[in-house]
């Protein structure tokens, strides 16, 4: 099953969830699963499409309720202050940054940033972030098959979500000190 539909589920899964799809795709392929590329691809394509429609949900629809609330959320609101001082970089980074990847693209719909702009710049952002993430997958299943020995898929995936919950936690953590401090020095 993994080999018939897990390139598709990396996709959806990227575009959907981000960093855990990708990185469980990346150790798939580490188990041979899946072939490197097509995971790296996939999760490329997955975060691309789910930003490109986050972008035009912004562009096109700001009126309605659901974007009025999420553009009144206080994360939206750091996220389009990092924005406004760095429109480049903030579209190449937002979605390393945990807790702003899904609420970014809407705040830069809603910006003056063109649309050629943010596509260029996505699919940049979106290639790169795609081959980092499954990658470290992939590093991550051959750090633990060189430390426990060839493990069953089950339970090298177990330890592959452990670890991605702890990393998870910690680059929240991180994050949030992090946008509490430039929130701060920009005066908000």
């Amino acid at each position: 099953m993994i080999g018939d539909y897990g390139v598709l589920a990396v996709f959806l899964g990227a575009g959907i969830e981000g960093e855990t799809a990708a990185f469980l795709g990346g150790i798939f392929a580490h188990r041979h699963l899946l072939a490197y590329w097509q995971v790296a691809l996939a999760a490329s394509l997955g975060s691309f499409a789910a930003d490109q429609f986050f972008f035009l949900l912004g562009r096109h629809a700001a009126k309605w309720s659901y974007v009025k609330r999420l553009l009144a959320s206080a994360p939206i609101a750091r996220a389009t202050r990092l924005l406004e001082a760095h429109p480049t970089s903030f579209i190449l980074a937002f979605r390393f940054i945990y807790g702003i990847r899904t609420i970014s693209p809407v705040a830069i719909g809603v910006s003056s940033v063109s649309g050629l702009k943010f596509v260029s710049l996505n699919a940049i952002a979106a290639s790169a972030w795609g081959v980092l993430i499954t990658g470290a997958g992939f590093l991550a299943g051959q750090a633990i098959e060189a430390m426990l020995g060839r493990l069953q898929l089950d339970v090298h995936l177990l330890i592959a979500l452990v670890a991605v919950a702890i990393f998870v936690s910690l680059g929240a953590y991180v994050a949030k000190k992090e946008m509490t401090r430039r929130s701060a020095r920009l005066g908000g």
